[in-house]
C-alpha cells in the first residue's frame, strides 16, 4: 500500500513539474532560487500524496495499484484503456513525450534544412572514403584502448566479488547488517550514477592526461556496476542449498562459499566478459577527455574536421568491437 501510494504521488507530481517546467520555462529563463524551486516541488508532492490517498480511499484502481498492489483485482470488465490506470498511463506518456519535444527543439525543419544537410553530406563522403595511411598508427591505439579496459576489469574483479554478497538482501538481513547493506547499496548506486566520462575528467587532473586516468575511470565505474549486476544474481539463487547447508550447522561464510557461490559463478564469468566488452567501447569514448587510447587520436582528427582520419579510426574501433561482442558471445555460450 505504501509503495502504490508513493508511485501514485510521485507520478502527479512529475506530471505538474513536467508541465511548469516543460511549458512555462524557456531555454532563457532562469527559475528564481533553490529554495523557490524546491518548494514547488514539495508542493506539487503534498498535492500528489493527496489524490493518491484520496483515490485509494474511494478505491479507484490507479498504476501504482497494478504495479505494487499484490492483492489489488486486476480483472476488469471494460479494456485497460477504458480503466482509471490505463488513462494514467497514457496521460504520463503523452505528457513525457510533449515535454521531451519542446525541450529537446525537435524540428523537421532542421533536420531537412539543406545547408546542415549539405555538410552532414561532405562528412559522411570522408568517412565512407577512409584516409588508411594511418592504420598503423589507429592499430596501436586501439590495441592501448583494449589493454585499458582489460586491467580496468581484472582490478575490478575482486572489488565486485567481495561487495556483491554485502550488497545482497538475502545475505545481510540482521539488524546490524541490514544498514550495512543500505549504505554499500547507496554508495555503489551513486558511483554507478556518475558516468565514467566524469570519472575520467576527475583522474585525468588527479594522476594526469593518459591512459592510467582512463583505467582507472572504467575500473571505478565497472566496480559500481559489476557490484550491482552480481549481487541482483546472489538475491535470485535458490534456497534449496541453502537451507541444506544451514541443516548442517554451517556458518554464514559457509553457507555461501558452499550454497551460493557454485550458483552464481557462471552467471558472474558472464556478465564479467559483457563488463570487458562494454568497457572497449567505453574507452574509446572516455579518451576524448583525455583517458588515453584510440578516444584521443579521434577527438584530434575530429576537431580538424579531417573526415577522411575518422573514417579509418571509425572501421578500427568497428572492427574491434565486433571481433570481441563475437568472441565473447561464443565464450557465454560454451558457459551455459
Amino acid at each position: 500500500m505504501f509503495r502504490r501510494i508513493v508511485f501514485d504521488s510521485l507520478s502527479v507530481a512529475f506530471l505538474l513539474c513536467s508541465l511548469s517546467v516543460g511549458l512555462f520555462v524557456t531555454h532563457e529563463e532562469q527559475l528564481l532560487s533553490l529554495q523557490t524551486d524546491l518548494l514547488f516541488i514539495s508542493g506539487f508532492v503534498l498535492i500528489g500524496a493527496g489524490i493518491a490517498y484520496g483515490l485509494r480511499r474511494m478505491h479507484i484502481q490507479t498504476l501504482g495499484g497494478i504495479l505494487f498492489d499484490s492483492q489489488l483485482q486486476t480483472k476488469e470488465a471494460s479494456p485497460w484503456y477504458r480503466s482509471f490506470w490505463g488513462l494514467q498511463l497514457l496521460v504520463l506518456l503523452f505528457v513525457s513525450l510533449t515535454v521531451a519535444v519542446i525541450k529537446t527543439d525537435f524540428s523537421f525543419v532542421e533536420l531537412l534544412d539543406q545547408h546542415g544537410f549539405a555538410g552532414a553530406v561532405r562528412l559522411f563522403k570522408g568517412i565512407f572514403n577512409p584516409n588508411w595511411e594511418i592504420l598503423p598508427k589507429a592499430v596501436l591505439n586501439i590495441v592501448e584502448t583494449v589493454f585499458m579496459a582489460f586491467l580496468a576489469t581484472a582490478i575490478a574483479i575482486p572489488f565486485a566479488f567481495a561487495l556483491s554478497f554485502v550488497c545482497a538482501k538475502n545475505i545481510m538481513s540482521g539488524s546490524i547488517a541490514y544498514p550495512v547493506y543500505l549504505i554499500l547499496r547507496t554508495v555503489l548506486n551513486v558511483t554507478r550514477s556518475i558516468e565514467a566520462l566524469i570519472w575520467a575528467i576527475i583522474f585525468s587532473v588527479w594522476v594526469g592526461i593518459g591512459p592510467f586516468a582512463g583505467m582507472l575511470a572504467l575500473m571505478i565505474h565497472s566496480v559500481a556496476s559489476l557490484a550491482k549486476q552480481y549481487s541482483e544474481m546472489v538475491e535470485a539463487v535458490e534456497d534449496g542449498p541453502i537451507e541444506a547447508i544451514q541443516s548442517t550447522g554451517a556458518g554464514k561464510m559457509q553457507t555461501v562459499w558452499y550454497a551460493i557461490v557454485p550458483q552464481v559463478v557462471l552467471p558472474y564469468i558472464s556478465f564479467t566478459l559483457y563488463r570487458w566488452d562494454i568497457n572497449v567501447r567505453m574507452a574509446t569514448v572516455i579518451g576524448m577527455v583525455g583517458g588515453g587510447g584510440i578516444g584521443t587520436m579521434l577527438i584530434q582528427y575530429q576537431g580538424q574536421a579531417l573526415w577522411r582520419e575518422v573514417g579509418c579510426i571509425i572501421v578500427v574501433i568497428a572492427a574491434v568491437v565486433w571481433i570481441l561482442d563475437l568472441a565473447s558471445a561464443h565464450i557465454r555460450e560454451a558457459l551455459k
